[in-house]
């Protein structure tokens, strides 16, 4: 049997060297002509823990990667859904234009496989009337599974082999051929469901997440307007047995729990309120931090915004990931005046903001104030050089005199 994979961003490249590296031959394809160049070249296109093993094992024997799409009997697919910032709803266009590319090559026979996360309905709504409109009959022509990923960045190599997944599909039969599939290298429990479950299980997992993100937020908030230590609330409360308070933070960043609940208030607009209210909070967080920075500056008597650096763009500790990052999200708020503010972040070496520093002693010399976004390895292991500057620590790994909390 040979897969065909598309899209070999954070999900599709790691599930296809997973793949290649359980005796499964796969090819790789994404439109990107100078990622495949990259990968061709043989370097990853992105940092992992694991990850540079894991490919330079498979592309010894099981992987290739193009950007034509292959005549196969297997495809999944695992491009961007993101969602459209007026309606809340998905946007369903890259899943689209894959699938279609899809049945222009595909065996009689095969199976589709969605990996890529989508709100409920998706296929139904979306993909089965492009199959169909084809001339395609479904479950006979073209066998339709969805089979979400359940990864996290920093982890994603161990987390795609341990946890725990699911399928779904129209049928039983196809089902049970598809975990048999992912078995291969899945050492977690494997579910088969109906597709439309499937579909709402994974975008109900990270929504989950991002209310309890929210409460934690709100609660920073609360307490702040108060005077009170949100931490020390946060860990005399989770000494209640079944209490479990999560940390609040400068906001929720990635592609899965910044954008997956959005679908849900998108589609179900009339009935969704916790929800809508959850990403609201979480989403305002960046403006929150931007407004604790400002009166930090005022009571410390800072008026020139040069002197100040932010520390951390991506999106998550000790990842490459700038999706969604909250950081991003707070120059953006910022406006012309974040042209003038210095940011440093170990994990990223290309150039992503104006006045992004290169060399971290740099970056702290030329600066009064600090805001941590990030708590990276790398700057618990120089916390001591931040011990002259004003600090505002959104990730409470700070204890100087001079440190703020949200």
């Amino acid at each position: 049997m040979k897969i065909n994979i598309i899209g070999l961003g954070y999900i599709g490249l790691p599930t296809a060297l997973m793949f290649a590296n359980n005796g499964i031959e796969v090819v790789g394809t994404d439109y990107n002509e100078q990622l495949i160049k990259t990968l061709n070249e043989g370097k990853t296109t992105f940092k992992e823990k694991g990850l540079d093993e894991l490919f330079n094992h498979a592309i010894k024997s099981n992987i290739k990667f193009t950007t034509e799409y292959q005549k196969e009997d297997v495809y999944i697919v695992s491009v961007p859904t993101p969602y459209i910032k007026e309606s809340k709803k998905i946007e369903p266009k890259y899943v689209i234009s894959a699938v279609e590319s899809v049945l222009n090559v595909c065996n009689k026979g095969a199976i589709l496989i969605i990996e890529s996360t989508i709100s409920p309905g998706t296929i139904d709504k979306h993909i089965r009337p492009i199959i169909e409109n084809k001339g395609f009959k479904i479950g006979k022509d073209i066998n339709l599974v969805h089979a979400p990923e359940r990864i996290i960045p920093g982890n994603m190599v161990y987390e795609l082999e341990n946890n725990s997944r699911t399928i779904g599909a129209d049928s039983k039969e196809i089902g049970e051929k598809v975990k048999k599939l992912y078995a291969s290298f899945c050492k977690g429990e494997i579910v088969v469901t109906d597709i439309k479950t499937a579909e709402m299980t994974k975008v109900v997992e990270n929504t989950f997440r991002d209310i309890n993100i929210a409460f934690a937020n709100e609660l920073s908030r609360i307490c702040r307007t108060s005077g009170m230590d949100v931490y020390e609330v946060i860990k005399i409360a989770n000494k209640h047995p079944r209490v479990n308070i999560l940390q609040p933070g400068p906001g929720v960043g990635g592609h899965c729990i910044s954008v997956d609940p959005w679908f849900l208030v998108g589609d179900y607009p009339e009935i969704v309120n916790v929800i809508k209210a959850a990403r609201e909070v979480n989403d305002g967080q960046p403006k929150f931090v931007l407004e604790r920075l400002k009166n930090i500056m005022e009571e410390n008597k800072i008026k020139d915004i040069s002197r100040v650096g932010i520390y951390g763009l991506t999106y998550k500790e000790n990842v490459d990931d700038i999706r969604e990052s909250p950081t991003l999200q707070m120059l953006e708020i910022m406006g012309e005046q974040s042209k003038k503010i210095k940011v440093y972040d170990p994990n990223v070496k290309r150039k992503i903001v104006q006045n992004q520093c290169e060399d971290f002693e740099d970056f702290i010399n030329d600066i009064d104030v600090i805001v941590i976004m990030n708590s990276h390895n790398h700057l618990k292991n120089n916390i001591q050089k931040l011990n002259d500057k004003i600090i505002l620590d959104t990730k409470n790994i700070c204890n100087t005199e001079k440190t703020y909390q949200l």
